[in-house]
């Protein structure tokens, strides 16, 4: 008679999903989210493998290094649920190819959930909040709780589901065909985010001065015409918001003309040098040791 397979069941994988909520509880330096991620993959450990030893291992197979969104790691948990879930039925997965599918995926999928909930579906509902309790109602901070978790559990239940039910297909084409597709398409997404990004995270700022010119009388604000008081604050706005100069001589730097011709080329370039040299397995700290002088060094001489 053929051993029952064993199956996680909707309970177990809640149970998962629950302590997936305190996935950088224990964040540190060193690992990242792996004291997180192994605590939430307990309930599986434990139905999965009824033996100490396997258990242990699993464990250990757990606790290497993780780290990425905290909500976008419900669909790797889930792709890793059903790899555990075919191993310990006796298929041949093994360690190197969990940990390969886990690094594979959290990298990408880091930096799509950044722009997707900080950036977009938080200040959406901060903003729908403020402006009901702005009004004096005590329903803003209620709703704005109540939607953000109710949006946050429903992605992170919904992706973890989505997941497991890929991993069952993962696992049938072990040779790799499957997953390297999945991990590919992640991360061109993954890669298409961060280049949008690039410009919001790196700030460079070329000073020296390209050229100055006199503007006519007329194209820039006369502070010493207008009246005293408010009377003279609301006709400087008024003539800033037309198009006025605050000052008569316009000037114009290195980055200004950067900006007209590529906005972001700079950024852009210093993005690309830092992976060139950490692909010629530059050391990160080294990098960032490198960026910290150059950075004082041009700021003295004026560069920037």
């Amino acid at each position: 008679m053929a051993e029952e397979k064993i199956t996680l069941s909707k309970s177990d994988r809640l149970a998962v999903a629950i302590r997936s909520t305190f996935l950088q509880g224990s964040w540190n330096y060193e690992r990242m989210q792996n004291g997180g991620w192994c605590f939430a993959m307990i309930p599986a450990i434990k139905k999965l493998y009824t033996n100490k030893e396997d258990q242990i291992a699993a464990l250990k197979r757990h606790l290497e290094f993780f780290n990425t969104h905290p909500y976008l790691a419900s669909p790797v948990l889930g792709v890793t649920l059903a790899l555990e879930e075919e191993r310990a039925n006796g298929a041949p997965v093994d360690d190197v190819a969990i940990q390969g599918v886990k690094i594979g995926m959290m990298g990408p999928l880091a930096g799509v959930g950044d722009p997707v909930f900080w950036y977009t579906v938080r200040p959406i509902l901060g903003a729908l909040g403020a402006s009901l309790a702005m009004g004096g109602s005590l329903l803003g901070p209620i709703l704005f709780f109540v939607l953000w978790n109710v949006i946050r559990w429903g992605f992170m239940w919904y992706t973890q589901e989505f997941g497991y039910r890929a991993g069952s297909k993962i696992t049938d084409d072990l040779s790799g065909g499957l997953l390297q597709k999945v991990t590919k398409g992640a991360s061109i997404l993954g890669m298409f985010v961060l280049g949008a990004l690039i410009q919001r995270w790196v700030s460079i700022n070329f000073t020296p001065v390209v050229s100055t010119v006199q503007l006519s009388e007329g194209a820039y604000i006369d502070w010493d015409a207008l009246p005293a008081g408010g009377a003279g604050i609301k006709m400087a706005f008024e003539q800033y918001l037309s198009g006025m100069s605050l000052n008569p001589v316009a000037v114009t730097t290195l980055q200004d003309n950067l900006n007209t011709l590529i906005p972001g080329f700079a950024a852009l370039l210093l993005t690309f040098l830092c992976m060139w040299l950490l692909k010629k397995n530059v050391s990160a700290i080294a990098i960032i040791l490198g960026l910290f002088v150059v950075g004082i060094v041009f700021h003295v001489i004026g560069l920037m």
